[in-house]
């Protein structure tokens, strides 16, 4: 996915999830390279802050929905097809500084399979992207069970 991403991206990630709302079915989307942080992956030797660290990010911190809107605009997404899921805000420490880290769930009945195909992209079970880098399987792992227990 070769897309001009914008300067917010810099410190800011989000994860691209699915949740079936009568099976609990959750899916990830995974861009082609593999990554589950869009609109860009996170540097290499990412490490996630632990969950109970309050980090000062010492910048103005960036509404999620100003993110999900722009990934709509990258992606070529309706507007209201994605939108932020609240209590999602996870902190990584990367080389090249702090970068947070948001959800935003689709807004549809079924997976969008045909949809991120289009782009290149995936969607795929926790089971499904074992392996990752670490900093990604924790994302991964706290946003399945902030979705489970919401």
């Amino acid at each position: 996915m070769n897309i001009a991403v914008p300067e917010v991206f810099a410190s800011h990630r989000l994860l691209l999830m699915y949740k079936g709302d009568i099976s609990a079915l959750t899916m990830f989307a995974q861009q082609a390279a593999g990554s589950v942080c869009f609109p860009q992956s996170l540097p290499p030797l990412s490490v996630a802050f632990d969950e109970d660290a309050t980090v000062n990010e010492g910048k103005i911190t960036v509404h999620p929905a100003t993110l999900v809107s722009a990934i709509n605009q990258i992606l070529g997404f309706d507007n209201d097809l994605l939108y932020a899921e609240a209590g999602y805000k996870e902190y990584v420490d990367t080389p090249k500084g702090i970068v947070t880290v948001y959800m935003a769930r689709f807004k549809l009945l079924d997976p969008p399979h045909r949809l991120m195909q289009t782009l290149g992209c995936q969607m795929r079970t926790l089971p499904e992207l074992r392996g990752h880098p670490p900093a990604e399987m924790e994302l991964l792992r706290r946003a399945y069970t902030k979705m489970m227990e919401g």
